[in-house]
């Protein structure tokens, strides 16, 4: 080789390296999907986009290799969480949603790999919905017990595909809008081979994957969906209290806190007494509306043992509880009017980073005054409770646990006729972060058929019907109640009785599919007679595979 020949060599293989047309879209199009997703969930009642999401993603990782599946799902996964997880830097900073958004999205691009890998398997869009069903299955599980936010499940409130969650849990329902999306992708490269006359078009498998899930959840609605009671009705009441004032330290006026419930709840007795209101069979207080610890505060005993007595009904009251020894606790105490404290229920799934924090010694070399504002963690609680308030037997899940189905599931189970989601969503201020919670209660309400009672501190508070369908609901730091007579169900939905098992069960499909790949691949590598050769677009060093 010459000089010259060698000085030019190294500038031939950078062009070589240089970004193809067609890598550039599939990137613009990851971009694309990951934002269309983020714009399909509350507060926008656009639930119709996450099937179109994946259109784009089906056609972005189509035929692509595992590795450039993994880079294009890790872009998608920024692209959505990005924006759908802003909220938790509103008084924290960027810091935090852009570590977790980075985290999250690594989940995202093993996904897409697998879903690459398997994409020119026959039934590919269903190996590709199974797939997506694993990933979600992995992030809601790992690490520090998960984080299952996002899944496309809770962007479904709403729509012809919700009451699949009363058959099979949010893993058919995701599975059923992903399945959708890659049915109706496969479909548009079937009618590209066909415009192109480059072979005989399969219409009927593209065609059954994009319109099975739509007439499955058209189907289901009227066979399993029902808001008719079953065991009588309940009078409800949801208190909202507010706080006074936005940001990370409201906590420091706790007293207020408890006073604002305590007066919202006395004027409800107030209202009760001169007829303007029924009389309630139950009260739900939010989490955090008692953060003085009642058994070691006559004062706020006090306070609440009168705002129950007034108002004549049990109530649930959250309060942070400081054992003598141990760790703090997260609990709802029910309260009667003549008993005064008789049950608790503490919160199992606790938040990380939140009301518990992992590795605390590197976290003190990354943010140290964080670290000294979380000096006292929670314990978690052991077992699923439900509540005899009045009627009706009352099941709580505390604020984060309504977004893992686990924890719902096991308190359905407990014997709930009506769920209750007491939460805390005042340190995340005007953000999406309450109305993508309060989508997870109405996916909730269908899955198990039950009532949810959503109490907020600052809001929003809702009366969720167990076909989906909000009731009542208050605005955002408004003080409020919320009175609504509401059924008492006592049949378990299909979803209640399988539990994981339709998660598991798709996992299994996905994985058995991504499998069979790799054993082809191994086959092929060590040249084993007779084995099936892939469909290729061009040479392992084409860029156009990437």
């Amino acid at each position: 080789m010459t000089s010259e020949q060698s000085a030019t060599a190294p500038r031939g293989a950078r062009r070589r390296r240089l970004p193809t047309r067609a890598f550039v879209l599939r990137l613009l199009g990851a971009v694309a999907a990951g934002l269309t997703l983020f714009a399909s969930f509350p507060p926008r009642p656009l639930w119709w986009l996450a099937p179109l999401a994946f259109v784009l993603l089906g056609l972005v990782v189509h035929g692509r290799r595992a590795r450039a599946g993994f880079g294009y799902g890790v872009v998608f996964g920024a692209a959505f969480l990005g924006p759908l997880l802003w909220w938790t830097g509103t008084y924290v900073g960027v810091a935090a949603p852009l570590a977790l958004t980075a985290l999250e999205s690594l989940f995202f691009g093993v996904g897409c790999a697998a879903v690459a890998a398997t994409s020119r398997l026959r039934g590919a869009p269903v190996w590709a919905a199974a797939l997506w069903v694993g990933a979600d299955a992995l992030r809601a599980r790992l690490p520090f017990g998960g984080f299952p936010w996002g899944k496309v499940a809770f962007g479904q409130p709403e729509g012809v595909f919700l009451p699949l969650a009363a058959v099979g849990g949010t893993a058919l329902l995701s599975f059923a809008v992903t399945l959708c999306g890659f049915g109706l992708a496969a479909l548009a490269r079937t009618l590209l081979v066909w415009r192109r006359g480059l072979g005989r078009p399969r219409w009927w498998g593209p065609g059954l994957a994009a319109v099975a899930p739509v007439l499955a959840g058209a189907v289901a609605g009227p066979l399993v969906v029902s808001t008719a009671p079953e065991s009588g009705t309940a009078t409800a009441a949801v208190v909202q209290g507010n706080v006074p004032r936005l940001g990370l330290d409201f906590n420091a006026q706790r007293r207020a806190v408890l006073d604002n419930h305590v007066r919202r709840t006395e004027e409800l007795a107030q209202a009760v007494r001169e007829g303007r209101v029924r009389q309630p069979d139950l009260v739900i207080w939010p989490e955090n509306s008692s953060d003085i610890d009642p058994y070691r505060n006559a004062d706020a005993w006090a306070e609440i043992q009168e705002a129950v007595r007034q108002v004549n009904a049990p109530v649930s009251v959250g309060a942070v509880l400081v054992p003598p020894t141990g760790s703090l606790r997260n609990t709802a105490i029910l309260w009667e009017p003549r008993r005064g404290p008789v049950a608790e229920y503490t919160k199992r799934q606790l938040q990380p980073f939140g009301e518990t924090l992992p590795l605390r010694g590197l976290m003190r070399l990354v943010a140290p005054e964080f670290v000294d504002k979380l000096q006292h963690e929670f314990g978690p609680g052991q077992e699923a409770v439900s509540f005899p308030m009045g009627p009706a037997r009352v099941g709580l899940a505390t604020c984060y646990e309504v977004a893992f189905d686990w924890a719902v599931t096991d308190t359905v189970r407990s014997g709930a006729q009506v769920l209750a989601i007491p939460t805390n969503n005042a340190t995340f201020g005007f953000t999406d972060m309450t109305y993508q919670q309060l989508a997870m209660s109405r996916v909730r309400a269908v899955e198990h058929g039950r009532t949810v009672l959503v109490a907020a501190t600052s809001g929003v508070s809702a009366v969720v019907l167990p076909d989906g369908s909000v009731a009542r609901s208050t605005a955002l730091f408004t003080p409020d109640v919320l009175v609504e007579n509401v059924p008492l169900r006592t049949t378990a939905t299909l979803a209640t009785r399988l539990g994981a098992v339709p998660e598991w069960a798709l996992t299994a499909l996905g994985a058995a599919a991504l499998g069979w790949v790799m054993v082809r691949g191994v086959a092929r590598r060590r040249g084993v007679a007779g084995a099936p050769v892939a469909v290729s677009t061009g040479t392992a060093d084409d860029p156009a595979r990437n």
